[in-house]
């Protein structure tokens, strides 16, 4: 079963975790993990122009470092950059202070403010040390836009149907899924106008 919505269980479990954002104006949060990536970046960048859009991109550190002039454009446009470690490891399969160095690291690149872990997982027992320093950004709806097993006309149907002010919605700025995220958001951001929501950058 999908789950395009975090139970809440799990909020209030990692209720030190930014989840959603309490909004009265009609407003979303458009995210994308993993950028940026040269081709696909500059698509979703014409895209959020199209629509008049902002979004915040969670950059892995290394892509960061490597196309600075597409972060330099990303801010230049008015959008808001985070933090998703300098090699997206998973805290799960490296040390604590490992972990901790790679967002340090990302950090010369990225934002020293933003940040949210790859794959959505983070041990328990870190976040209150890294929650210290940084806003912790999850999520209130997950596209499934790098799950091929989903197609993309249910991802819409479910947005269409669940997505409301102050939604964090999560789609990926990687070539892996490009084709799809490329279906995707037109389609997300004809529903956002559907609805008469616009989308805004996180800033913190």
């Amino acid at each position: 079963m999908k789950m395009f919505r975090p139970v809440l269980p799990l909020r209030w479990i990692f209720s030190n975790r930014i989840w959603k954002i309490s909004t009265q104006n009609p407003v979303v949060y458009l995210t994308f993990d993993d950028g940026p990536t040269p081709e696909l970046t500059r698509s979703i960048l014409q895209l959020l122009d199209r629509y008049e859009a902002k979004a915040t991109f969670f950059c892995v550190g290394e892509n960061a470092r490597n196309h600075q002039e597409l972060i330099e454009e990303l801010r230049f446009k008015g959008h808001a950059v985070g933090n998703h470690t300098m090699s997206h490891e998973k805290s799960t399969s490296v040390s604590k202070n490992d972990y901790i160095r790679s967002i340090q690291v990302a950090e010369e690149h990225t934002s020293k403010r933003l940040f949210r872990p790859p794959y959505g997982r983070l041990n328990f027992f870190w976040t209150r040390e890294i929650s210290q320093k940084y806003k912790v950004v999850m999520w209130s709806w997950l596209s499934y836009d790098f799950d091929r097993d989903v197609p993309i006309e249910r991802i819409v149907k479910k947005a269409r149907r669940q997505i409301r002010k102050g939604d964090i919605i999560v789609l990926h700025d990687n070539q892996k899924v490009a084709d799809r995220v490329l279906i995707l958001l037109p389609e997300i951001l004809e529903i956002l106008k559907e609805k008469g929501l616009r989308s805004e950058a996180i800033f913190f």
